[in-house]
């Protein structure tokens, strides 16, 4: 993309629109306005008409933010560091308040789930994705709160009422926004699916999103899905890669029998997500698969080597 320096100040090439600086980080276009908006990070050149046009350093300086964050800063404290460091780059300083702006969140959300206060969920979730890449709002956010809430069950200081109350909100809040995010991608297209026996679909949701943010093509299947269905989507659709999601307790038969069936009846790459990857990585090996746990942003990372590699 070309710009007239002449007029405008434009460097006369480099600039890339917002969209593909979100494809790049995995930034969505939302995050980056608040950060540019509410915070003055990331300050784009505008064309006369407004549009916003990013140079490769903005890119350098939102890998920059994205570290920083998962490192546990909030964006106020990655804010104060970039303006006191900008002329000393070096290692990524540690946090100075480590964890505390994550519990505060996960502290409202509980009131919020214990209260059955659909409001304030939507307020809390709302603000957090507004200002944090997906990726790091699961990591840090969503699921300690979920385990948080299946341990308060177990202990008896919570209960099934609000596990389910909360995953009903996450479901409809992932699944609307999944379908907003979902138009107009343009990179690789990839089918993804809960692993038969897999009745939560969250964190396959929670993934989705995370590939959008990338640019992906998703074609969501959700949970639970026979693994002899998927080659006929194969066949119907142009996908480049196969994502199924499992947890712990996903029956044995479907990792030594039908996986292994799945991987020989399609050409293209079969990763395997989510907690079931601690417990069968060497079974998964073994079927053809690609484990890729339960890390988002390194699952992610591992599907574009893969896929670059082809």
């Amino acid at each position: 993309m070309k710009a007239n320096n002449s007029n405008h100040g434009l460097p006369d090439d480099g600039l890339v629109p917002i969209r593909t600086v979100s494809s790049l980080t995995g930034v969505n276009s939302v995050t980056l306005r608040a950060w540019e908006r509410r915070y003055e990070l990331v300050k784009p050149i505008r064309t006369p008409k407004g549009h916003r046009l990013y140079t490769m350093a903005h890119v350098d300086l939102i890998h920059q933010v994205v570290a920083l964050l998962d490192n546990g800063m909030s964006i106020g404290q990655v804010r104060q560091v970039l303006e006191t460091d900008k002329t000393r780059p070096g290692p990524v300083p540690e946090p100075t308040t480590p964890f505390d702006l994550w519990l505060n969140y996960q502290d409202r959300l509980l009131r919020a789930v214990a209260a059955f206060d659909d409001g304030e969920l939507g307020e809390v979730y709302h603000e957090v994705l507004s200002l944090y890449p997906v990726d790091i709002v699961t990591h840090r956010l969503i699921m300690p709160l979920l385990r948080e809430l299946g341990e308060r069950w177990m202990q008896g200081s919570g209960s099934i009422a609000e596990e389910h109350f909360f995953s009903v909100f996450l479901r409809n809040k992932l699944g609307a926004r999944f379908h907003h995010l979902s138009r107009n991608r343009a990179g690789p297209k990839l089918l993804a699916a809960g692993l038969p026996g897999e009745q939560h679909e969250v964190g396959l949701l929670l993934f989705a999103l995370a590939a959008l943010d990338r640019d992906y093509q998703v074609v969501l299947l959700g949970p639970n899905t026979p693994l002899l269905e998927l080659p006929p989507v194969v066949e119907r659709v142009a996908i480049q890669a196969i994502v199924l999601s499992g947890s712990a307790d996903i029956a044995a038969p479907v990792i030594e029998q039908e996986l292994p069936s799945l991987c020989r009846m399609v050409a293209m790459p079969v990763f395997i997500g989510g907690r079931i990857t601690d417990h069968c990585f060497d079974a998964i090996t073994a079927a053809g698969a690609i484990p890729l746990g339960d890390d988002l942003n390194l699952a992610l990372r591992g599907i574009d080597a893969t896929l670059a590699r082809r």
